[in-house]
């Protein structure tokens, strides 16, 4: 943490900042348009240079130090800014451990072999013979030379042995090539290369490294027609979309991802100068892919075909639990997985339907208009889902209303803000021309149960004070190590009427990023959430939530104990959040005579709403004072 807190010191964040983003001094601050939505009439935005933070009032109602400003205008990973960062304040970060430091070579390994794999598959595609019936069917689908060289677009020849002949050759060991995934070994016979006649398509990482391949068969009795790198220390199907080292800059530039299924869909978009086009490569989209595209608050538009959009497939995807990453087959849409994304991400994703018979591609070199007209159209997922499945049914049969509000309600209950789910409650009610009262009584209290609406973002820090990270590494300690707590914290804070405990309750950027990543842990089903939190952690995070393990596992008090102190802990991190956001708000109306309506733009700054829920924890917290002095004294 000391790497940190000194390249925090050292950066000048209005300077950062200001690099990007035109700031004009406010009084103690500085004030300017949000970099991370379109802007609005009123600057929402604001920095001060004595807390080094910043926050954004408007629409996307986010704040954090440098760190997470870097993070989110770059789309860089933590452990990526901490490096940037360091450079620029001439912080020298510790050596990684020898652990670290070991997994770092084996990864720099399989770089070089993936690296030297795709300029074989390449230069097999330009100079072979054998693949001259590969260079016409790109030329037939229209992809330029150019655009080959682009993408590193490759062939592997008919071979049981070509490319492990010259990987050996080239002085690469048998354990590199199995480890990347290039070759595969048995014990009843010698390694044979694992892709063969084949078209390659390098897949890289959002910096551009190769990490994997993905391989379309030549042969129509081939099977699977696509096959992919196996699972290795770089290639996780699930956490990567392909094209994504092209596209970062024009997600960011033009704050929207469309995301469509296969290769040659991404490169005939950006050939054709649609360059935030990325795949995620026939998987159900997952968290950690959204993950790589939400910085800067964009739109996500999944442009489904005809095939995917259409009722009957839409109708099975609702009943159907999100695919595995690693499977090869084409998974269902799941709406229901991309409202719950939606929420706890904070992101707009809408779904565009294909003309029927039509890949993006096709569609994008005969029509590019009607392609700019498809995406700018999207439908938010409800709408899109309700309108897809009322497509061409008798609305006036009971059995169809029944049908429909049987699909409908539970995808309507996943939207998080209730004034939203409220909305969708009653397009339903008219579109099935029923009592809205109907469907809430038809609906069992798990589907339409109250849920709280998405938690609101911390404020600036007060300061960098010992007794400040005491309360948070105090609450996040306990909380990894008994990561079901949380729901027991967020009861008392709905009781008090107050938003669930949020990441940006978090003032330290470490700590907010692992209660992101603990959050995330509770949310999926595959594993422990533990045990997915110390697979998924980043590197750079790796020491803060062992340090927080360790804090944990040392409070000896009884079990009870530690859930009431913990939840008390928990009442007075909100109290210290609500406290500073009222102070930020008093700024900001002394600077500009008034606050730019941030109350309109987000009730969670509406001053009178901070003021009563403060209010509350306050007599909340009362009997607690009591009660501790009465320990304290015993």
């Amino acid at each position: 943490m000391s790497n940190l807190n000194a390249i925090r010191e050292r950066i000048d964040i209005v300077e950062l900042i200001g690099e990007s983003v035109k700031l004009r001094r406010s009084g103690r601050g500085y004030s300017g348009f949000c970099p991370f939505h379109p802007n609005e009439k009123t600057p929402s935005f604001y920095v001060w240079a004595d807390t080094q933070r910043w926050r954004c009032f408007g629409a996307c109602n986010t704040g954090g130090d440098v760190f997470e400003f870097v993070t989110r205008r770059q789309g860089l990973s933590f452990s990526e800014v901490v490096q940037q960062l360091a450079k620029r304040a001439g912080v020298e970060l510790a050596p990684p451990n020898p652990r670290a430091a070991q997994e770092s070579a084996v990864q720099d390994r399989l770089r070089t072999v993936l690296a030297a794999a795709a300029n074989f598959y390449h230069n097999a595609l330009l100079n072979s013979a054998a693949a001259r019936s590969v260079r016409e069917y790109l030329e037939g689908r229209g992809v330029t030379p150019a655009t080959q060289q682009r993408f590193v677009l490759g062939y592997a020849p008919d071979s049981w042995d070509a490319g492990l002949k010259f990987f050996r050759e080239s002085g690469y060991a048998i354990e590199d090539l199995a480890a990347a995934g290039l070759v595969n070994q048995t014990d009843e016979g010698p390694p044979r290369d694992r892709f063969r006649n084949r078209l390659m398509f390098p897949i890289r990482d959002r910096d551009g490294r190769t990490v994997g391949f993905g391989a379309r068969a030549l042969n129509p009795a081939d099977n699977p027609k696509y096959l992919n790198s196996p699972q290795t220390e770089l290639f996780t199907k699930g956490a990567l979309l392909y094209g994504l080292d092209f596209a970062r800059k024009a997600v960011l530039e033009q704050r929207e991802a469309v995301l469509v299924e296969g290769y040659m869909d991404v490169i005939g978009a950006h050939q054709a100068g649609f360059v935030n086009v990325v795949s995620p490569m026939g998987t159900a989209l997952s968290d950690r892919q959204l993950q790589l595209v939400r910085s800067g608050n964009p739109r996500i538009v999944l442009a489904l075909d005809a095939d995917a959009a259409g009722g009957q497939a839409v109708l099975r995807s609702l009943n159907v639990a999100r695919e595995d990453g690693d499977r090869e087959e084409t998974p269902a849409f799941d709406p229901r997985g991309l409202v719950r994304n939606e929420a706890r991400l904070k992101l707009d994703i809408r779904v565009a339907a294909l003309p029927a018979g039509m890949d993006p591609d096709e569609l994008i070199a005969k029509d590019p208009a009607a392609w700019r007209a498809i995406v700018a159209n999207a439908q938010p997922v409800v709408d899109f889902v309700m309108s897809t499945l009322a497509a061409g049914r008798d609305l006036k049969s009971a059995k169809v209303k029944a049908e429909l509000s049987d699909a409908l309600l539970p995808i309507i209950q996943d939207v998080s803000h209730p004034t939203e789910r409220g909305a969708y409650i009653q397009k339903l009610a008219r579109l099935l021309q029923v009592d809205e009262r109907t469907l809430v009584q038809a609906a069992s209290p798990r589907q339409l149960r109250p849920r709280p609406s998405t938690p609101a973002t911390a404020p600036a820090a007060e300061s960098a004070t010992s007794s400040l990270n005491a309360l948070e590494t105090h609450c996040l300690a306990a909380l990894v190590n008994a990561p079901a707590l949380l729901a027991l914290v967020n009861r008392q804070l709905r009781e008090l009427q107050l938003p669930v405990l949020g990441r940006n309750d978090f003032a330290e950027t470490q700590y907010s990023l692992v209660f992101g990543q603990l959050s995330a842990a509770l949310e999926q089903l595959d594993q422990e959430p533990l045990d997915y939190l110390n697979a998924q952690i980043e590197p750079a995070l790796a020491e803060t939530l062992q340090a927080l393990l360790e804090h944990g596992r040392k409070m000896a008090s009884p079990e009870e104990r530690v859930q009431r102190d913990l939840v008390d802990s928990a009442v007075r991190l909100r109290q210290r959040t609500i406290r500073q956001r009222l102070t930020e708000l008093q700024f900001i109306a002394e600077q500009d005579g008034a606050a730019p309506d941030v109350g309109a733009q987000n009730p969670e700054h509406d001053a009178g709403a901070l003021t009563g829920g403060l209010q509350r924890i306050q007599r909340y917290l009362a009997p607690v004072s009591r009660r501790d002095k009465i320990s304290g004294a015993l």
